[in-house]
């Protein structure tokens, strides 16, 4: 599908819905999933299921995932990857018991996710990020 076929994202959340979620309501994952996409709005994006999450991708570069225990997985600026895990319910992305996935990776737990302002900085983080990678500021 091209770029001009995607769907806006109102038309993908509709889709969604006729579609039916899997997840029962009250989930917090898809909760968190919604926040996320009420955040991007107007953004070209979509959801994959990779690895046990759901993850919000961002003009097709994954921005964030959305874990089943509702915590976050954030892809952001390596170079700001210090700073930003000594963030409140922050820590570095495993993959797998004892396998980081190294710098530019990190899970934020589901418990400081209840706050908009947090997930608001979270979202920020990965899609500034994104938007440095494709202009060409930072190395991939």
């Amino acid at each position: 599908m091209s770029s001009t076929d995607d769907p806006a994202p109102s038309d993908v959340d509709a889709a969604h819905r006729a579609r039916g979620s899997r997840e029962p309501a009250g989930d917090p994952a898809r909760e968190l999933v919604d926040r996320v996409r009420t955040l991007l709005a107007g953004r070209r994006i979509r959801e994959v299921r990779m690895f046990g999450t759901v993850a919000v991708m961002v003009d097709d570069a994954m921005a964030v995932a959305v874990h089943e225990d509702g915590d976050l997985l954030v892809r952001v600026d390596p170079a700001q990857d210090a700073r930003l895990l000594g963030s409140p319910g922050a820590s570095r992305a495993e993959m797998g018991t004892g396998r980081s996935m190294g710098a530019g990776w990190i899970r934020v737990e589901a418990g400081v996710l209840r706050d908009d302002a947090p997930l608001v900085d979270w979202v920020e983080a990965a899609t500034g990020y994104l938007a440095r990678r494709a202009d060409g500021r930072v190395d991939h």
